[in-house]
């Protein structure tokens, strides 16, 4: 099997596109898109975002401490792509894509009403890496999660919000589940014979 050689480059993909919702310090909120995110930490619940300095909303995070990550989905993924690349010096997004402000339980920055999963995060630590962009650590300190997308059992199913990933300059939906984690080693349940727990209660009677 022949392979190509590349330069060294960051190609973890596919990647989650996320809207991360900030506010000013007088309560002015803006919207990015970050697809630079992930899991920390289990115990306590911690995530992280790669942001550039230069990101009009980098400072907004730096002096409130606190953002909200929202989840994409097919119905946002023309917002998803806006708000990375138009400006909030410039225009409001939440106006311009018809988004809806959310009241967060933890934090005073917004979610995004029309995402199915809301994140409220606070800063631990800021990573300077010296390069392109720079790591927030974050505790998650709530989650709403939107209650259309339960069953009558009370199960999430989060295949129903259809989300979105981005992969290499591309947004995709994602497909069809091919497993659950831990399937490759899950023992299959054994089908019990017919009438062989009877019979075993019938030999303890007799003695």
């Amino acid at each position: 099997m022949a392979k190509q050689t590349w330069k060294p480059g960051n190609m973890l993909y596919p990647l989650p596109a996320v809207l991360i919702t900030v506010a000013d310090q007088q309560g002015n909120p803006n919207i990015f898109t970050v697809a630079w995110a992930g899991t920390v930490c289990t115990n306590p619940p911690m995530l992280s975002i790669s942001v550039r300095p230069e990101r009009y909303s980098y400072h907004m995070i730096e002096a409130a401490g606190e953002f909200v990550v929202n989840l994409t989905t097919e119905s946002l993924v023309r917002a998803t792509d806006y708000c990375g690349v138009r400006s909030g010096r410039e225009v409001d997004k939440f106006k311009e894509m018809h988004l809806t402000p959310l009241a967060s339980r933890e934090v005073s920055v917004p979610g995004i009403a029309e995402s199915p999963v809301n994140i409220e995060c606070r800063v631990k630590q800021i990573i300077e890496t010296g390069g392109t962009h720079d790591i927030f650590i974050a505790e998650v300190v709530s989650v709403s999660v939107d209650d259309k997308y339960f069953d009558e059992n009370g199960k999430f199913h989060f295949d129903k919000t259809k989300p979105i990933c981005y992969s290499h300059g591309e947004y995709f939906s994602l497909g069809k589940s091919v497993g659950s984690f831990g399937y490759s080693v899950r023992k299959k349940k054994k089908s019990g014979k017919p009438g062989k727990s009877v019979n075993k209660a019938n030999k303890k009677r007799k003695v």
